[in-house]
């Protein structure tokens, strides 16, 4: 079965506290690491969690406030010393690019491997990363500074092969890559296979989407309509409903809202204040507008499939 799991490194807002690190999540799809946003101390929970710096090549960044930066200097550098080798692509704004560079130049001018930088443009929507499973879109948020998210989409999986009816037809091995892609198979003498004989329905493919830091925007449900699981910052409950849009950010019963409005399956709350010493009153009150909500706590892995 093929992994694609979300592991939760950091989901406090922008004060660390003894409850909660900074904005942080790597995920791990068929064993390939994929960061996005690396507060301070992501490195320190990276390795509690066990993850390796080997299998990690990507990291995102949604936008230029520290708690979602701090840490990844750090990180960097700590992967030089690993003698990590290749390349790490980090897809960050204009100005994180060239503040990293100046950074990476002069502590870490010796690396073993590359870094990349991808440009995020202010409201960007592209194709950021795709290979043969995976396709990973950036798409605006709505905070105080520019801001972007993530939606990590699943490519289409292969049909399963139905043995007997592969086994009674003769289909010789060299077919079977095709089959499995969907293909009639025709018989020596000409008669058609239909490939619904040969086979049944494909796994279902998931998809994540990571919307941090932003105000509650009806354009974000829009941009992440029809995705599997939403992660959305809850940084606050109603009582602070104002503050929240005043500061771009949102409440829990709001990203409740959002994830109801895409018509997702599942919703992970996260980016709270440092004033809750409980998140009981956010889960409560997402869940008063969404049904399945996860609450984020570091240390959390969520499989989806």
């Amino acid at each position: 079965m093929a992994k694609f799991q979300i592991n939760i490194l950091g989901c406090g807002s922008a004060t660390p506290t003894a409850r909660h690190q900074p904005s942080c999540q790597v995920v791990d799809f068929r064993d390939k690491l994929f960061m996005i946003d690396c507060g301070e101390g992501a490195q320190g929970q990276f390795r509690r969690m066990g993850l390796k710096f080997s299998r990690l090549n990507h990291i995102f960044i949604s936008h230029l406030h520290g708690d979602h930066l701090f840490g990844l200097p750090g990180l960097l550098s700590t992967m030089a010393l690993h003698e990590v080798t290749g390349s790490v692509t980090v897809h960050v704004f204009r100005e994180g690019a060239r503040l990293m560079k100046e950074w990476m130049d002069f502590f870490n001018r010796n690396a073993p491997f590359e870094i990349i930088y991808d440009v995020i443009e202010e409201g960007e929507r592209r194709v950021v990363y795709e290979d043969a499973g995976l396709v990973i879109e950036t798409f605006p948020l709505y905070h105080r500074t520019p801001c972007n998210g993530y939606i990590f989409r699943e490519k289409p999986k292969l049909r399963h092969l139905r043995g007997d009816a592969v086994k009674f037809h003769a289909v010789p091995v060299s077919m079977m890559k095709s089959i499995k892609e969907g293909a009639d198979f025709i018989k020596p003498d000409g008669t058609v296979i239909p490939n619904t004989m040969l086979t049944t329905d494909a796994d279902p493919s998931m998809s994540y989407a990571y919307c941090s830091d932003t105000m509650m925007d009806m354009r974000v449900a829009a941009d992440v309509k029809g995705v599997d699981t939403i992660y959305h910052e809850a940084t606050y409950d109603d009582s602070l409903e104002s503050q929240a849009r005043e500061r771009g950010h949102s409440t829990a019963r709001q990203a409740g809202r959002i994830a109801r409005e895409a018509g997702a399956k599942r919703l992970i709350i996260g980016h709270f204040s440092k004033r809750y010493n409980s998140e009981e009153i956010l889960l409560k009150e997402a869940s008063e507008e969404f049904p399945d909500v996860i609450v984020a706590n570091e240390g959390l892995r969520i499989d989806l499939e």
